[in-house]
């Protein structure tokens, strides 16, 4: 065996290893990165919901939520950072080929980064400092670099699906990089306005979710009303926008990588007048025991029933997805968003009826779920999206298995990043729970402040 076979064979073995590593730190830190893009917006909102009513229990609601957006961001810039290791650790063969092209969205939301880690200081420090109007207006740097960092970096993943702004010479080498161009794909705006509603879907139905728990255990103050309805109310107009977006997120898929949508729907035949299919297994070239939707398919991608679909049979066999993880993870972000979307139509009758929440205990159980259910829908059609590209690690460029680093270790590696967010995992925990027992606990930086105020800690 000579030394080329060797390397080869070590990055076909750490191949495992680093895709676990890789979902494990994006299936983490998309949660925490959701909080980042949605939950600024939303704690300043109520901030100023509180002024301007002159609501005690508005602001302090307000107050609590800033001190565990502060934890919420402490926990996503550890694995954030990590993430961003990663792509150059696990992947060189990736940033040393496609380094010039793609890699310019990363040192930009380096910059989003930090502004926004400054700004949440000077909010979470600037609390009773600050005029009221000074303190929300130190707030939306915060909020427009959450939203700037979360566009970089979707913009990255968007190159992945389909890449641009480069050209290949006879060599194979990449030539004429053009990393603004590459920036804005095909891709780049449906995945990015995706994510973003998606952002704030989760955050809304998560933060609601807690405190319909605390309802239902018959906490039913204002401050737990108010915990309740802002954010939910934010989940429930944004959810039927963002299955809107859906729509236009499959015709992009259905334009660019066609062997992804055939993998989400199980079709290996070409049809015209495609049927929609829900569930069932993939097997032989096959969809078996589906629940079928006559010309649903074709009429969701080409607005026609006799729509021409491509089936996975275009493609040669080692060019496809898993197509049953592809499949059923579609199909469980698809269930999922419309119970959800069921939930918001639910609310939204009974407040314009009635002007107040469903007064029955299952809604309170259906919010109370519905947290957990939108970070599933949220990592299921994560799933979907980087699943549907393999074996591509840059859609019909570059196989995965091409790009994994053949170093030793990745084994370990992983073992400690396991580890890291197992201990990252319990420390929020814990200090979540501790500021929702007490709405008077004390962050790091009021603790000066309520010395001089002669408190005692």
């Amino acid at each position: 065996m000579n030394a080329l076979q060797l390397v080869v064979a070590d990055g076909v073995e750490n191949l495992l290893f680093a895709r676990t590593q890789m979902a494990l730190t994006l299936g983490w830190h998309i949660i925490f990165a959701c909080f980042g893009i949605a939950f600024p917006a939303i704690v300043v909102f109520t901030e100023w919901l509180g002024h301007r009513r002159g609501e005690a229990a508005l602001t302090g609601l307000a107050h609590t939520w800033a001190k565990a957006m502060g934890v919420l961001f402490a926990a996503g810039a550890v694995s954030g950072t990590l993430l961003s290791f990663e792509m150059g650790i696990l992947w060189p063969r990736l940033m040393d080929r496609y380094g010039e092209v793609f890699g310019f969205p990363f040192v930009l939301e380096g910059f989003a980064f930090f502004i926004e880690a400054i700004f949440v200081g000077v909010y979470l420090f600037g609390w009773d400092r600050l005029s009221p109007r000074a303190h929300m207006l130190s707030a939306l740097p915060m909020v427009a670099a959450g939203i700037a960092g979360a566009f970089f970096v979707v913009s990255a993943n968007a190159w992945m699906n389909n890449p641009t702004g480069f050209r290949l010479d006879a060599q194979g080498n990449v030539v004429d990089a053009r990393p603004w161009a590459a920036m804005f794909g095909p891709s780049t705006w449906p995945q990015f306005t995706h994510m973003w509603l998606a952002a704030f879907v989760v955050t809304g139905f998560l933060v609601a979710s807690v405190y319909a728990v605390a309802m239902l255990r018959g906490r039913r103050d204002r401050h737990h009303r108010m915990g309740l309805l802002i954010p939910l109310t934010v989940a429930a107009v944004i959810t039927p926008v963002q299955i809107g977006v859906g729509d236009w997120i499959a015709n992009t898929v259905a334009d660019n990588q066609p062997a992804k949508l055939a993998a989400m729907e199980g079709q290996y035949r070409t049809t015209a007048g495609a049927a929609l299919s829900l569930g069932g297994i993939y097997a032989d070239d096959e969809l078996r025991y589906a629940l079928e939707i006559p010309y649903g398919l074709s009429l969701l991608i080409h607005h026609d029933p006799d729509g021409v679909v491509p089936g996975l049979e275009e493609v040669p066999a080692d060019q496809r997805p898993p197509v049953n993880v592809v499949h059923l993870a579609y199909n469980t972000m698809v269930v999922i968003g419309t119970g959800l979307l069921g939930l918001a139509l639910w609310f939204g009758l009974a407040w314009w009826r009635r002007r107040r929440l469903p007064h029955t205990v299952w809604f309170l159980r259906a919010v109370a779920v519905s947290g957990v259910a939108a970070v599933v829908a949220m990592a299921a059609g994560w799933i979907t999206t980087e699943v549907g590209r393999q074996p591509w690690i840059v859609y019909g460029l570059m196989r995965t298995e091409d790009a994994v680093s053949p170093a030793d270790g990745l084994a370990w590696g992983l073992a400690a990043v396991v580890v890291v967010y197992t201990v990252l995992t319990v420390f929020t925990v814990v200090v979540l729970r501790r500021l929702a027992r007490g709405r008077d606990t004390l962050a790091p930086q009021e603790r000066g402040q309520a010395h001089e105020q002669g408190q005692v800690l």
